[in-house]
């Protein structure tokens, strides 16, 4: 069996990541991956390649991809908040990657794959939806909009009042795209519901699969020496925060500052990693250490495995990776209990789901981890890693998919 993942962009970022892990899961269990990118593709790697592994390359992609945003420059009233028209990319039906594959397995394809290539491919193909763009009109989340579940039009993204606008264009375009025999993977149960609901993938084959992470990179390490290597203060209860972008309205960074500020508790510092653009230590409720965006592992363990909570506090998410690496470093997360986050945690037992979206209850949650006396919290550790490990790591995921491709090959016969 040959599986071709495919997915956009630098496998540093969150999307690809989780193919990266994937991919390197179906290698592991023996079937024969190959991800192809147009990021910079990993150096002794022959299994990922890259469309783009020049600089000069990268830099064409994404200028395709800027020229693809100008019909946004019609919108001046829209939000400024991630939009993708899919109107870039490239045509790979004919790749020789493709051609020999026997399953396409599609992932965050923007500014990769041209829509109108994906009707051309002419054998099983897989989408794991990383978040809603797959089904809308061009937003990444909907943010309460549903009129992907119709035609879309009237986009409030765009700040459009007519029918046939932008969004109304790419949904048909991506209806008119469709590959003959796809199957769409969600990686959680709230996106998979929403999928469902869209008109593009109403009557589609839908089966969820969570997504995945690398227990062999996220693990737990002692807290003293992880601050030691962050050059964090000893002695405090460390609260940990990040995301690739820290500022993305989704991310509800806004709503995780007021939740700090109404904390009582005391010698609390605050570790945010990601960018952090416009964020400065006058802005925040605590005292704090910004790392910025953090392209090592290392780092990022250490991050995890130094903080006693993790604070997520997204008002939407399609899963939340961030979560799931955090509890398989063995650090409790608190979240809102809504959309993926909430299949994540168990309620006061890897962490604390608050009442979306009360910055109050957010604090309570901070609070009710940091209260516990030191067996249970050693407990809450033990169970965020053990709950990481049973469903949420690559293997299972990749035994998963395994069974689905098995299923989609032999339908194709």
């Amino acid at each position: 069996m040959k599986v071709l993942h495919l997915t956009a962009g630098s496998l540093t970022g969150g999307a690809a990541r989780g193919a990266l892990w994937l991919h390197r899961a179906l290698s592991d269990s023996g079937i024969d991956s190959t991800l192809l990118t147009n990021g910079a593709g990993i150096a002794g790697d022959r299994t990922v390649c890259s469309l783009a592994p020049l600089r000069i390359q990268r830099l064409r992609f994404d200028i395709r991809t800027r020229i693809a945003a100008l019909s946004l420059r019609r919108y001046p009233r829209r939000q400024r908040w991630i939009f993708s028209t899919g109107f870039d990319g490239v045509d790979l039906s004919t790749h020789p990657l493709v051609k020999q594959a026997d399953i396409v397995h599609l992932h965050w394809i923007n500014g990769l794959v041209s829509l109108t290539g994906l009707s051309r491919i002419d054998k099983p193909v897989v989408w794991t939806l990383r978040d809603m763009w797959p089904f809308t009109g061009g937003c990444h989340y909907a943010m309460g909009c549903d009129r992907y579940e119709r035609a879309c039009g009237r986009c409030p993204q765009l700040g459009s009042t007519v029918d046939d606008d932008l969004s109304a264009r790419v949904l048909v375009r991506k209806r008119e795209s469709l590959p003959a025999n796809l199957c769409v993977v969600p990686i959680s149960d709230w996106l998979a519901d929403c999928a469902r609901d869209s008109s593009l993938f109403r009557q589609a084959r839908i089966e969820m699969i969570h997504n995945c992470f690398d227990a062999e990179e996220f693990y737990p390490v002692d807290r003293q020496q992880a601050r030691r290597y962050l050059g964090l203060p000893r002695e405090c209860r460390v609260i940990a925060l990040g995301a690739q972008t820290v500022q993305d309205f989704y991310k509800g960074m806004d709503l995780a500052l007021q939740a700090l500020g109404e904390l009582k508790s005391d010698n609390l510092h605050l570790l945010i990693f990601g960018n952090v653009q416009g964020l400065t230590a006058d802005t925040l409720p605590l005292p704090s250490t910004m790392l910025g965006f953090v392209h090592d592992t290392e780092t990022l363990r250490s991050v995890y495995s130094a903080a006693d909570v993790f604070i997520a506090p997204s008002r939407m998410e399609a899963f939340g990776k961030t979560l799931v690496e955090s509890m398989g470093c063995g650090t409790p997360v608190v979240c809102f209990d809504q959309t993926g986050p909430a299949e994540i945690v168990d309620h006061q037992v890897t962490g604390y789901k608050a009442r979306p979206f009360e910055s109050g209850d957010l604090a309570r949650g901070v609070e009710w981890v940091l209260a516990q006396d030191p067996d249970t919290a050693e407990a809450i550790r033990a169970n965020s890693r053990q709950r990481a490990l049973m469903k949420f790591s690559a293997p299972i995921a990749a035994q998963r998919y395994r069974e689905l491709y098995q299923r989609l090959l032999q339908s194709a016969v």
